[in-house]
């Protein structure tokens, strides 16, 4: 009941007039910038995080919210008007989406994805309500050493599940975690990695670390490709759906939640296992498998609802633990902390008039998103006839106004080249972005609770595995990473099983 009066003096934040507005300038902002090709929620967020900066705090994140779903709904209108997923999520969307939209029923593909984000969004904020404060009043029992076990565990997660292989996911990771060192150490005072720049002292701001790896990094790598990709829209009329269509997908909206909510709460669960778990799902399910692969609208319902209801879920971890599970809850996270706000267990009583404020937000803003954008399919189809050297012009231009709005300094726009450049060499050489993003954010936190737990336990390694939260959690960890030495002998006794009984 606690958490129901809370979210009803949330709601009456969000419905004031001036929230009101920037709620709906977010999903507008959201789903314009992520619909264009190869941009995507990560780099809509973060190329928009500097838009923000003017505004009073919740405001500020309602705003964002709103960029964050409707930058969500744009990158599965590009994945499935143009085969062009915005980001890893939103592969899914293509399989089935693409050859809708090639065959005539772009409008149906549009409609059932814009649903599904509806659906998805309001089950799994739902959820978010009901389970964010308690998780909360639990962690508030954490200490140092289960905090550094967490870190551990988001490190070794997102290195296991994202990009080609485990050692490019961990060299990602320490590009990561190297940039998090850059400035003065937080208990000696020491520089590290300044090479005797002042400007360096306080760090390389995350925002312009999220800048460079998504946009300019991009930018880079799709001009460097530019004369081997082509691409142009297809026309879409006005989304809509016929009764058989919705006979067929209601069931797929309504599964998609509980697939997609779970796996965005843990710790790098984020939202490409959940929707290909969703699409493995629905396919079994459905009674028109002869459809799959040539655009079955179950293929598009199913996985983008669970797509919607995985970021709630991002934003329980990312709320109450400070622990991001994305890279666009990563890049929230950095606007937390641009303001001096540091989620975590206290955020809720700290803070509870932006956290409940934002959260009721979310419900508005799914409204908005649905309420606006299907009839405004048509004009972000347009958006996708945008020529991509003027495109990613643009991009380069807003991403370098962004991070020297950030601190005013001339240096940042060098730094901001110098991340780009890396970031389009982690591109050549398949290294995912994620796991330097988390490096960057959770690096010197991470640092700051080993620390802690060694200075409690007197510089005893074994005060780091001093509670029965810790060791559980190490124990996970060893799973994640001796998982795939085990499961090759596992395999090979099965098929040895088989055929000696063959």
């Amino acid at each position: 009941m606690n958490a129901f009066s809370s979210l009803m003096d949330g709601f009456g934040t969000a419905l004031t007039p001036v929230n009101l507005l920037w709620a709906a300038v977010g999903v507008l902002l959201g789903t314009a910038v992520g619909v264009l090709p190869g941009i995507g929620p990560a780099m809509a967020v973060a190329l928009l995080l500097p838009v923000t900066y003017g505004l009073e705090p919740t405001g500020a994140f309602i705003m964002f919210a709103g960029i964050y779903y409707g930058a969500m709904f744009g990158g599965s209108t590009t994945s499935i008007l143009l085969n062009t997923p915005g980001e890893s999520a939103a592969v899914v969307a293509a399989i089935e989406g693409n050859p809708m939209a090639k065959s005539g029923r772009g409008a149906q593909a549009l409609a059932a994805a814009a649903i599904g984000h509806f659906a998805g969004g309001m089950i799994g904020t739902v959820m978010l309500v009901a389970l964010a404060p308690r998780v909360a009043d639990l962690a508030v029992d954490i200490g140092a050493p289960d905090y550094f076990a967490l870190m551990v565990l988001a490190f070794i997660a997102v290195t296991s599940v994202l990009g080609s292989s485990r050692v490019r996911g961990l060299a990602s990771l320490l590009i990561g975690l190297t940039l998090g060192l850059v400035g003065l150490d937080q208990m000696t005072g020491q520089q590290r990695l300044t090479f005797g720049s002042l400007q360096l002292a306080d760090g390389i701001d995350v925002v312009i670390v999220a800048v460079g790896l998504f946009a300019i990094g991009e930018a880079l790598w799709v001009a460097a490709h530019l004369r081997r990709t082509s691409g142009r829209a297809v026309p879409v009329g006005r989304p809509w759906l016929g009764r058989q269509d919705v006979k067929r997908t209601w069931k797929s909206w309504l599964r998609g939640p509980l697939i997609g909510f779970p796996f965005g709460a843990i710790p790098a669960g984020g939202a490409e296992i959940p929707t290909f778990l969703s699409y493995v799902t629905e396919k079994r399910l459905s009674k028109h498998k002869d459809e799959w692969g040539k655009g079955a609208i179950e293929g598009v319902a199913g996985p983008e609802s669970a797509s919607s209801a995985s970021a709630a879920g991002t934003l329980v971890s990312m709320l109450t633990l400070g622990l991001p599970t994305t890279a666009v809850a990563a890049v929230m996270l950095a606007a937390f902390q641009s303001y001096g706000i540091q989620p975590g267990p206290l955020l809720f009583e700290r803070e509870s008039e932006l956290v409940w404020g934002l959260i009721a937000s979310l419900f508005v803003g799914m409204v908005l998103l649905l309420a606006l954008n299907l009839p405004l399919a048509p004009v972000w189809a347009k958006l996708l006839r945008i020529p991509r050297p003027y495109l990613y012009a643009g991009i380069l231009f807003f991403a370098a106004v962004g991070a020297y709005a950030v601190g005013g300094e001339a240096i940042d726009l060098v730094i901001l080249l110098i991340i780009g450049l890396i970031g389009f060499g982690m591109r050549r050489y398949g290294l995912p972005v994620l796991p330097a993003v988390i490096g960057v954010i959770l690096g010197p936190n991470a640092e700051q609770q080993l620390r802690r737990a060694l200075q409690i336990s007197d510089g005893s390694v074994s005060g780091l595995v001093d509670t029965p939260f810790s060791v559980t959690v190490y124990a996970v960890v060893a799973l994640i990473v001796l998982w795939p030495l085990l499961r090759k002998p596992a395999r090979g006794l099965l098929n040895s099983r088989r055929s000696g009984t063959e």
